[in-house]
Parts: C-alpha cells; structure tokens; sequence
C-alpha cells in the first residue's frame, strides 16, 4: 500500500476502493487461516483492549466479517453480576475459552482491572496491584497449555477521541455507543494513560507480548490489525473437496409455495 504523506507528515487518508480491495484479500486469507485453525484443531485467544473510541469494535467486525462466529467467537462481556463479583476474578473469563478448533476474540477482557476498575475506584489498590503481580503467570499457564495469546492494544490520540465522541453525541445512530464511563475515561485522559503504563510494564511478557496498535486512521488500522493476526498465526491453505451443485429431488413434489396461502408475510415497504 501506498503511504505518501502529506505536508504535515501524516500519511494520506486510504481512498475507499483501496481499503476495500486491501480488506477483500485480507479476509480471504483470513478464511483460509479459519480452516487452518479448523484442520489443525488450534486453540487461540485474542485481546482487543484501548482506549474508548480507539477503534475497536470496527477492527473486531472487520477481522470477523468474512468468517464462522463457530470458530472465531467474540466474546463482549457485561458488567459482572453480584454472583460474579464473589468469583475469583479471571473465573468469569475462563469459561469462554477456546476448545480446539476455535479462536475466541475478547473486546475487552481480564484487564478490566488494569483500566476501568482501577482508575474509576472499581477495584481497590489492593486488588488491582494483585492483578498485575499474578497476570503474567496466568498467561504464562495459558500459553503453556497450547493456547497462543495475542494482546493488541488500540491507541488513538486525545483529539481523535474527542472528535469520535463528538460525532457520538451528534449522530443517533452512534449514541448508543456512548455510556458516563466513556466521558470519563476523556475527563481522565491521564489517569488512563498512567494505567496503562503500569499494566504494560508488568504485563508485557515474552509468552504473551503486547503489541500496539495507531488507530487514528480506522482503515489504515484495520488493515494492519488483521496483517499482523495473519503473520502472528502462520497458515497453509487446506485442501478442499470440490462442490458441485445437487439437483433438486422431485419425489414427493408438491405446491410448496401454494401451501404458504394464507400465512402472515412481512409486509413489503420496499
């Protein structure tokens, strides 16, 4: 892809017909890294984690639209539950890891107590320095177990942010996706920041690495997100049975469309 600049420095804004092209052969050999996964019955775990308004759910859409949410599934949990919070804290998280053949997809995940909790009094100081004593040995577990963790982190500049969450607030389509949380985490831009340098020294590991993502530009973003997951899990392409299409069977043929009589239909606006 082309990165010419312009005055400023910046590199060009993608034109769409690129992106699109760019994505389309992304996602080809992402469907074919999905048999891979299949054939070979490995198990991984992605973590998108960020700021808020740093991109990701458009990332995660784009890394998965091409493929079965049977084998990579996106896990976007809620806040936890009364019985949740009595839980060890990685136990709600444990339970939606991968079996073989499949990859899991957190947006947004156990480090919850790195950010969120931690800067906004969810989690006590105790609590949150616990976390990260003890992270890097469960990943440390995980990845010995034959699960491979990839942990991309989502950054975006602070004008960036408060341009997205201008558009949020103008654009109905779009203020669902603004909560108070999300304007706090603007109000305490640097408490955010001081979080997640902590959570990097600590938990930036040689089993499970952090690996961080500019998402200013969204498509520029999205298509080295998905380049990146495609070096980090090497595939080869699985041999597949040629489909031919089967003729329809006309024993026990009848008016099928003349059995719908009668039946409610949605009524056609369009």
């Amino acid at each position: 892809m082309s990165k010419k600049s312009r005055d400023d420095g910046e590199p060009k804004k993608l034109k769409n017909k690129v992106y699109m092209k760019e994505l389309r052969k992304l996602q080809e050999k992402l469907c074919y890294l999905q048999d891979w996964v299949k054939f070979k019955g490995l198990r991984a775990i992605i973590v998108f984690e960020g700021r808020d308004a740093a991109g990701k759910g458009g990332t995660i859409r784009a890394l998965t639209e091409k493929l079965s949410p049977r084998v990579f599934r996106v896990v976007a949990l809620p806040a936890p539950s009364d019985r949740e919070k009595s839980q060890m804290y990685i136990q709600r998280y444990i339970q939606h890891f991968p079996a073989k053949g499949e990859v899991v997809i957190f947006d947004r995940s156990w480090y919850n107590r790195a950010g969120v909790e931690y800067v906004l009094g969810f989690c006590t100081p105790e609590q949150h320095d616990h976390f990260l004593e003890v992270c890097p040995g469960v990943e440390k577990y995980i990845v010995s177990n034959g699960i491979q963790l990839i942990k991309i982190w989502l950054e975006s500049s602070e004008k960036e942010q408060k341009r997205r969450f201008e558009a949020r607030i103008e654009d109905p389509l779009r203020q669902w996706k603004l909560s108070p949380v999300d304007l706090l985490s603007r109000k305490r831009w640097f408490d955010y920041s001081r979080a997640r340098d902590l959570m990097f020294k600590a938990t930036d590991t040689k089993e499970a690495p952090w690996y961080i993502l500019h998402s200013d530009d969204k498509k520029r973003a999205r298509l080295n997100c998905l380049a990146h997951i495609l070096d980090l899990m090497p595939y080869k392409k699985v041999k597949q049975e040629k489909v031919e299409m089967v003729q329809r069977s006309m024993k026990h043929a009848y008016d099928d469309q003349k059995s719908l009589e009668g039946r409610k239909f949605v009524k056609e606006k369009y």
